[in-house]
């Protein structure tokens, strides 16, 4: 496929617009450090913990952005997306503190616990196959019907700028990082990162984690172009959806490499972390520390910032828990 040339990029006073719009809305999140994993991975990690925030993810962070840089006019009809899950709930809770409609076309198979925090904070749902050309395809009828405005879960410009408040206050939380990783599905989280990095600390390297399963972005990476996958299985659920042109642009310019993890790896970094550090954290963003323990060597001795991601995470189906 070509990829297409961003309409609009975002700056980085656009990230500093969007921190002093969403301050009353979320949370600055706390970075937590891990002796047993200092020990384990022969770095010095600094888990930057967005399963604290509003609504359990870092979304909200560029959900909140886009629902309240809307004009009155705009918002009248409310805001529609497509989402597996973190966004749908974030644009959800962002809708209902301005009071607008919110309506989002989430996978039939995205986690109960997702489903019903959407409707906790008023969001409409409209279900879908677990494939990115039926979630488009039936969100274009949702859209259509609804009149409301599109939040991308992560191709916009909006979006990204709001989470690239994540690693700028994670850089005002640690000094001397010599890196980041932070999961990669869509990219909305990394290109944030690419975003407040590349503006403010060009020296800290960038690393992307993706399950091995749904490896897309690593191929795209190593080729050099979009390869999008339709319906990739993995316990991920946050991490199925493909690059788009606005993250691809960041990821292609600014991302140090991009690093995998099997089903199996993914799932036991998460155990681990809940059973080490006592925090709850969903499959998706156990992907990093997944990789990180893979690849020591390219750690080792660094001072490296760990995005987690949410936690939004169905308690009664935790993926040991299966077979």
């Amino acid at each position: 496929m070509k990829d297409l040339i961003p309409m609009y990029v975002p700056t980085f006073d656009d990230v500093l617009a969007a921190h002093d719009r969403i301050r009353p809305y979320v949370h600055r999140t706390p970075v937590l450090t891990s002796t047993y994993f200092n020990e384990l991975t022969g770095a010095e990690l600094f888990f930057k913990c967005e399963n604290f925030q509003k609504a359990g993810a870092f979304k909200v962070r560029g959900a909140s952005n886009a629902v309240f840089g809307l004009s009155e006019d705009q918002a009248k009809l409310g805001v529609c997306t497509h989402s597996s899950g973190n966004h749908a709930l974030s644009l959800s809770y962002a809708a209902g503190r301005r009071g607008i409609p919110c309506n989002v076309v989430m996978p039939r198979t995205a986690p109960q616990a997702k489903k019903d925090a959407v409707r906790g904070y008023g969001g409409v749902i409209t279900e879908c196959e677990p494939s990115t050309s039926s979630r488009e395809a039936v969100f274009a009828e949702v859209q259509a019907r609804t009149g409301g405005e599109f939040v991308h879960p992560y191709n916009d410009p909006r979006v990204i700028a709001g989470q690239a408040t994540c690693s700028r206050e994670m850089l005002e939380q640690v000094d001397g990082l010599d890196a980041i990783i932070a999961p990669i599905g869509g990219g909305g989280m990394i290109s944030g990162t690419c975003l407040t990095i590349s503006s403010i600390a060009p020296h800290v390297k960038i690393f992307a984690a993706e399950p091995q399963n749904a490896d897309d972005a690593y191929r795209s990476f190593k080729a050099g172009h979009i390869i999008a996958d339709d319906a990739p299985d993995t316990v991920a659920d946050g991490l199925k959806v493909p690059l788009k042109d606005l993250t691809w642009h960041f990821v292609k310019n600014h991302v140090t490499d991009v690093l995998t993890a099997t089903e199996d790896e993914i799932i036991d970094a998460m155990k681990l972390t809940w059973k080490r550090m006592k925090i709850v954290m969903e499959p998706s963003c156990a992907v990093p520390l997944a990789t990180i323990l893979k690849n020591k060597e390219i750690f080792r001795g660094r001072r490296v910032g760990v995005v987690i991601t949410g936690g939004n995470v169905d308690l009664d189906n935790l993926p040991w828990m299966k077979g």
